[in-house]
Formats: C-alpha cells, structure tokens, sequence
C-alpha cells in the first residue's frame, strides 16, 4: 500500500463508473488531484458528482475502475482512506444539544485521538475559525454562519489530508462567505492540505487551481480558470425582459438563451455589433441589461447549456461519515 509520499496525487481516479438501477451516474470518469491545491467540482444537479464523492469517501463502491485516496485504495482499504479524509457535508451535522467543545470532542473521540492531541487540536481548530470565545456555547445558539466555521473546524479535527466541502458557504451572507474561503486558503498553504470542493456560488471558484465540470456522469473539461475561460468562455448578456411577452420573445429569437437567477436570461454576445443589435430590437422592453465579460459562469453555460444555479440544490440526505 502506497505511504502517500510527496509525488502520489491526493486524488487518483481511472474509470469509474456507477449505476443506479438504468441511471449511468458516473461514465468511465477519470481524474487527478495534486497534494495541496484547491480542486473545485462543477456541475448541474444529477450530473455525477454527488455519486463521485460519495465512491471517494468510501460511502459506497463503484461498480467498476479505482479510486485511490493518497495512494490508498478507497475500496481495499477504506477504513485507512477516511482517516486520511475530512468532510463537510452540505447538510448540517452538528450536535446542536452539545457545546462547540463537546461536538469537537466527540469527532475526535471517535478518530480515536488520545485526550492530549483532542485537547491540542480543538484549541488550534477555535482559533482558527475564531470560535475561541465560543468553546463553551451550545451549538444551537450560534448563527449559521458560526455553525458552518465549527463544521470546518471538526472535518479538521484529526488532520486529514484531504478535505471535501459539499456546498460550504450556501445560505451564508457575502461577509461570512468570504471568511469561510479566508480560513480555507490559510489551511491549504501552511498545512498543503488538498481541498476539494462542490459549489453553486460559480464565482467563488476564481481563484481555485483546478476546475473540473462534469456533466451527464462524464467529465466534459478541467484545467485552470485562465485556460477554460481563454478556449470556452464567451460574453454574455444578462438582461431582465419587463414582460411575459418580452421574455418569451427574446427565447424565440435567441434559441440557446439560458433561464438565469431572479427572471434574468442569459445570451452569448455572438460577435462584436451583438449589443446593438439586441438593444435596436429589444431596447424598451429591457427592465436591466449588462454584459458580463468571458468567466467561468460563460464556460459552464458553453459546455453543458445550463446556468449552474438555474435549480437550487435539493436538501437530500445526510450521508453519514465517521
């Protein structure tokens, strides 16, 4: 079994596939993380990450190909996998019956830590996320946003390698999103943690090393911000009709317009006299219209025809990790 010495991918992945009864969630679907760098896993609801996390952290088996955590494989031996892994699942999972220092505890009870490695952890975890104040509160007296930051600090608890965040800012305000990807980032270069994460907040993704998009079970591209939007990304009018009519017009005349947040449509600028011609035919029975330049958002719209949020994420179940 590979030690997951510096040269061995945090994340190995080679044909995997997965079936739910005639549902193909995953499709020969192969990948590679680097030790220490910020992966982010894009895709439409149903399009397979769910399933691929779900194979990496040993919740449940593909039915064909390898998945190696760290050079462990996470079918062989899953049990030295998932000490090698952290996980902050969409979904709340915290104890909110039990202190910030009880929920603490108890993770790293369970990851069989000795009391002077709990006790050393937990205050390191508290300071980070700056919840040191806070050690004794009961959890259901803290704000969403509080609760999210004690969430990262217990999937820190016993030092993984790996962490996997599953929507980790939804439902926080811009401020509090912000510090969640400011502790983030500290982590990922003091301690060269890998951090793989799944977001529907695009924009957040920036600044990741990796992008992956997958769609339909099937990886469709990955590389850096910089490359995917220089080979896919395009302009886009983001523009609010004033009428039913308007907006049933405007998906008549432009046939790959996408259904954006808040009655927004999104259209591809085609070439440089797009505006004028949309403002010439369209003008007045604009509420807003803006022009977005190529991003990442652009490129995911190209590739799979979609805007990431143009469903909001289903609140499913709570996969359960020890």
């Amino acid at each position: 079994m590979n030690d997951g010495s510096a040269g061995t991918p945090a994340i190995l992945v080679e044909s995997v596939s997965k079936r739910f009864g005639r549902v193909l969630a995953l499709d020969d679907v192969s990948l590679s993380v680097r030790q220490g760098e910020t992966f982010a896993l894009l895709g439409p609801n149903g399009a397979g990450k769910s399933s691929l996390i779900d194979i990496l952290c040993t919740i449940s088996r593909p039915d064909g190909g390898r998945a190696e955590i760290t050079g462990i494989d996470v079918v062989r031996h899953p049990l030295q996998a998932r000490k090698r892994l952290g996980v902050v699942f969409q979904e709340a999972t915290l104890d909110t019956r039990l202190s910030v220092y009880e929920n603490l505890n108890f993770h790293g009870m369970v990851y069989q830590m000795n009391r002077a490695d709990r006790r050393r952890r937990i205050d390191e975890m508290l300071a980070l996320v700056e919840l040191s104040d806070w050690r004794d509160a009961v959890v259901r007296t803290l704000s969403s946003g509080m609760r999210r930051r004690l969430e990262i600090a217990r999937g820190l608890m016993h030092e993984p390698r790996i962490l996997f965040l599953d929507e980790p800012t939804i439902g926080l305000d811009t401020q509090s999103r912000a510090k969640i990807w400011s502790y983030l980032e500290q982590l990922r270069a003091s301690q060269n943690l890998s951090i793989i994460v799944t977001t529907h907040y695009i924009e957040e993704v920036d600044t990741c090393d990796t992008i992956c998009i997958i769609d339909h079970g099937r990886i469709l591209v990955t590389g850096t911000p910089e490359t995917l939007k220089a080979a896919h990304g395009t302009s886009l009018f983001r523009v609010t009709p004033r009428t039913p009519d308007a907006h049933a017009a405007l998906v008549a005349r432009y046939p790959g317009t996408v259904e954006g947040a808040e009655g927004q449509l999104l259209i591809r600028a085609e070439d440089a006299g797009s505006a004028d011609a949309l403002l010439a035919e369209f003008g007045t029975r604009l509420r807003q219209v803006s022009v977005d330049q190529p991003s990442l958002e652009s490129v995911f719209l190209s590739l799979t025809g979609r805007d990431l949020r143009e469903a909001p994420p289903a609140v499913g179940k709570t996969r359960g990790h020890p």
